[in-house]
């Protein structure tokens, strides 16, 4: 690691669904302005652990700090007004509603109405696809185009961390290089990007740092390059035996 103090720190956490455990004491330190890939195998605990971040599942037991703060078990509105926007997999738009409309919805979290529409109008430049279709129904763009909605729609809070999960999940490979050519660019404007994405390799050759899970631990936790070369992730993609818990440092 390059001795930045962690924007994000889960220290020992337990978190699952009923009776179900699947964050077995996960623990992991995101660094500042940094784009951290989190990979696993299915079941590994991957969405599990942004949503016990995002305050939809409840910790059982150890803390989540953000910023230095203890946010374990607070709700995501309290979230999103410290500075954490959760884009889920999958599409999460209303699709009769215009492009704008949608922005508006994404900044009921602002009390004033004025400062929503200047902030509206920044992503708009900043998105210009999204001026060009500000008027049309969010139904009439392509999956790719979705997608960039949803991120701008999170970046109207301007959040210091974006958990973003499978965001290539139906999208040409072009609209995936737009969406990775976004994350970098928050990332490099001082946003810290925590992503979960089915093509792991693509994803770890944008990030700087990788974290692998397995039956909700972590086993790997390391710079980016580093996981790209480690023969063991191989294996683990390719069902073999479990990783030993270790940091590669």
């Amino acid at each position: 690691m390059d001795g930045r103090e962690p924007l994000l720190m889960l220290d020992r956490v337990f978190a699952g669904y009923g009776k179900m455990t699947i964050l077995n004491g996960t623990t992991a330190s995101i660094r500042p302005a940094a784009i951290t890939t989190v990979i696993g195998p299915n079941g590994a605990g991957k969405s599990t652990m942004f949503k016990a971040v995002f305050g939809l599942l409840p910790v059982r037991s150890g803390t989540i700090v953000f910023d230095g703060r203890d946010i374990s078990n607070l709700p995501p509105r309290a979230l999103l007004d410290a500075g954490i926007v959760y884009i889920p997999q999958g599409r999460n738009i209303f699709p009769e509603l215009s492009v704008r409309h949608n922005l508006e919805l994404g900044g009921v979290a602002l009390s004033r109405q004025a400062e929503i529409a200047r902030r509206i109008e920044a992503v708009m430049r900043r998105f210009p696809m999204l001026q060009e279709k500000a008027d049309q129904q969010a139904s009439t763009l392509s999956g790719g185009q979705q997608k960039i909605l949803e991120v701008a729609r999170g970046l109207l809070l301007k959040p210091k961390l974006v958990l973003i999960d499978e965001p290539s999940i139906g999208l040409s490979p072009l609209m995936v290089r737009d969406v990775f050519a976004i994350l970098k660019d928050l990332r490099n404007n001082g946003v810290t990007v925590l992503l979960i994405e089915q093509n792991a390799k693509q994803a770890l050759q944008i990030s700087d740092y990788g974290l692998v899970l397995e039956q909700g631990q972590t086993r790997i936790e390391a710079a980016a390059p580093q996981i790209l070369a480690d023969p063991r992730i191989a294996q683990l993609f390719l069902g073999g035996g479990l990783l030993q818990p270790e940091q590669v440092s």
